[in-house]
């Protein structure tokens, strides 16, 4: 599906965001991008979107067309004039955004109901299924996601995680997935590129053999979490082994 090669983004001579990235996608696949604040994960999402086209290396598809990229930000971004159906169906060519293909999405994120209530109208939750459905809408070759659930609470963040898992078993939608939630990472991803270091590059590589859906606290998934926080050198608390 993608590939990427000695990918390198530069800002000036004194700055680079990230050096060195090599890793494919596989159709299908859910990838995690795991790593401290400031080793670029963020600034790679934006090159492979496209949105940043100032970079060394290569990134290749799998024929030689351009893929549909779809993306989601850390905020929602809707358009605060707009309401919820017209917001997911804006980015859809201008002869089918008066169509009710909106409808199909509202379903699948679980807002069937509100598809005439304005972004003021909703809670954070509510304008991240927004937004997802937005995304999804064009149905992308690729999902990216920029760390789309970190400015909710734990509970949302759950529920929002679930309902991508139930998207993603749905539609087998590849995405590539940024965060710097070790669980998310372990409970979403098939592979996870483990980035750090200013700049920053992959230091290492896990693969998350269990199916999914996997169960939050499991003793493998708690294996592997030990084993990222090690990559990343943080050291893990004595009393219940959390970071």
């Amino acid at each position: 599906m993608l590939t990427v090669t000695r990918l390198k983004r530069t800002f000036n001579k004194e700055k680079t965001g990230f050096q060195n990235i090599n890793f494919s996608v596989d159709t299908g696949e859910v990838i995690g991008i795991l790593g401290t604040s400031g080793c670029g994960k963020s600034t790679l999402l934006r090159v492979l979107s496209g949105l940043d086209p100032y970079y060394e290396g290569k990134i290749t598809t799998d024929n030689s067309d351009h893929k549909n990229i779809g993306m989601m930000f850390q905020e929602p971004r809707l358009l605060p004039w707009l309401s919820v159906k017209t917001n997911i169906s804006f980015g859809l060519p201008k002869e089918e955004r008066k169509t009710n293909r909106y409808q199909t999405y509202l379903d699948l994120v679980g807002l069937s109901g509100f598809e005439n209530h304005f972004p003021k109208d909703l809670s954070g939750g509510m304008a991240q299924r927004t937004a997802i459905a937005r995304a999804l809408i064009t149905n992308p070759d690729v999902l990216l996601l920029d760390e789309p659930f970190s400015a909710l609470d734990a509970f949302t963040k759950m529920q929002l995680q679930d309902l991508l898992l139930s998207i993603w078993q749905k539609k087998k939608t590849t995405m590539i997935l940024v965060t710097h939630d070790i669980d998310e990472a372990l409970y979403l991803c098939d592979r996870i590129f483990i980035l750090k270091g200013q700049p920053g590059e992959v230091f290492g590589e896990v693969h998350v053999e269990k199916t999914k859906p996997r169960t939050r606290g499991d003793a493998y998934l708690s294996k592997q979490k030990a084993h990222i926080l090690n990559l990343l050198n943080v050291q893990q608390r004595a009393a219940g082994g959390e970071a």
